[in-house]
């Protein structure tokens, strides 16, 4: 049978055999169809099924660290077992790593679409973040704090730790410290700007790696817990909100501090201002750290006398999620001397009755929160200087219980 393929008329007319050239208009209509498919499926790709920004199926394809990737590499390259690989991957023993801070944001805005069942032999931890400018002065109250019950009944731990340092600081913790190897790369931050909570930002990130990590409390150099660790585990581990200081002020060091800059996204209605030592829920970790709408507006117009640390979080999550927060800080601090930073207390300050204060032994003061369960206000207290180590750690154990 002879077929004639000048213009493809008797293509479809074919029984006997196959044909021996190709038309070209079919060959022009066939790539036609192959291009307006490929379109059609990276449009459902890459706007399909939406949900949160932050999701990991819808976020930049960025390349992952080895610190990242599941230690079994050569199970099938599905999707199912990628999702099981990330939530099994197990906490990497230093807190080291070569990731730049836009890769580390993204690892750590992971949302899995269905939450993976929990590991019966895991405990919720709470991850201690601390901001500091350098050494850690009072890290032999932390390593006792750390070390007096720092496992749960089933020999888990009850708490992971992360430092951020002035870069090129390199603390020199011995491997029996829980300070050893959790310094983070950090970069250089200024007081009163934005890069403090990029700072803190990059913290959580970091923490957030960490899948048994539930509670995230940002502590500085400077505090000190108040209460054995069990203590502090169960009382964040078993509390329904984030604790945020969130205070409606409408003076000039509330209100007075916003900028016009801020709109549509945030009005002056809507401002607020508060403590920056928060302590965090695992959820809202994750949404500060994917914030690609709130923060981007903060970072590029607060500036003094407006303080991104102190307005960034009361506000934003005011707006986002004022029923999951306590509107309060677990963190102590003392302002009634004035001036732009809290007091300081030293060697003479540090005192068995001060501290006997601080802990609610002398004043019963107690904050209401879980269905109205009445619990100590505070779980951290700051200012306190290097010299107040030693007594401190004369009276911890009598007073603070570790």
């Amino acid at each position: 049978m002879v077929v004639n393929c000048s213009k493809g008329k008797d293509v479809y007319a074919m029984a006997t055999a196959p044909p021996r050239c190709f038309s070209v208009d079919l060959v022009r209509l066939s790539l036609l169809f192959a291009v307006l498919t490929t379109g059609f499926l990276v449009a459902v790709l890459f706007f399909g099924d939406g949900g949160a920004a932050s999701s990991y199926y819808r976020l930049p394809s960025l390349a992952l660290p080895d610190v990242l990737h599941a230690v079994g590499r050569s199970a099938p390259c599905t999707e199912e077992n990628e999702v099981e690989r990330w939530w099994a991957r197990p906490p990497a023993k230093s807190a080291w790593h070569s990731m730049s801070d836009d890769e580390l944001l993204w690892a750590a805005s992971f949302e899995a679409r269905a939450a993976p069942p929990r590991r019966p032999s895991k405990q919720r931890k709470v991850a201690f973040l601390f901001l500091t400018r350098g050494p850690l002065p009072l890290a032999p109250l932390w390593e006792r704090f750390f070390n007096g019950t720092s496992t749960g009944g089933n020999g888990t731990e009850l708490f992971s730790v992360y430092v951020h340092t002035t870069p090129g600081y390199r603390p020199d913790f011995p491997p029996s410290s829980p300070f050893h190897g959790r310094q983070v790369p950090s970069q250089a931050t200024q007081w009163g700007r934005p890069s403090v909570v990029d700072a803190e930002r990059r913290l959580l990130a970091n923490a957030l790696l960490d899948l048994d990590n539930e509670h995230f409390v940002l502590v500085s150099e400077s505090c000190i817990p108040l209460h054995r660790l069990p203590t502090v585990h169960a009382y964040l581990t078993r509390s329904v909100h984030s604790f945020i200081q969130v205070i409606d002020d409408p003076g000039p060091d509330g209100r007075g501090r916003y900028h016009a800059g801020m709109a549509p996204d945030v009005s002056i209605s809507q401002w607020r201002k508060g403590s920056q030592w928060f302590e965090l829920r695992r959820s809202l970790a994750v949404f500060v750290v994917a914030d690609g709408r709130y923060y981007p507006r903060f970072r590029e117009v607060c500036r003094p006398p407006c303080y991104v640390d102190e307005h960034y979080l009361p506000t934003v999550l005011t707006i986002v999620a004022p029923g999951s927060i306590a509107n309060r800080s677990v963190t102590w601090v003392d302002w009634s001397r004035g001036g732009a930073h809290p007091a300081s207390f030293g060697t003479k300050d540090v005192r068995e009755k001060f501290l006997e204060r601080l802990v609610g032994k002398k004043e019963k003061k107690r904050c209401t929160d879980n269905a109205d369960l009445e619990e100590p206000c505070f779980l951290f207290a700051r200012k306190f200087a290097p010299s107040a180590l030693q007594p401190l750690l004369e009276l911890s154990s009598r007073i603070l219980g570790y």
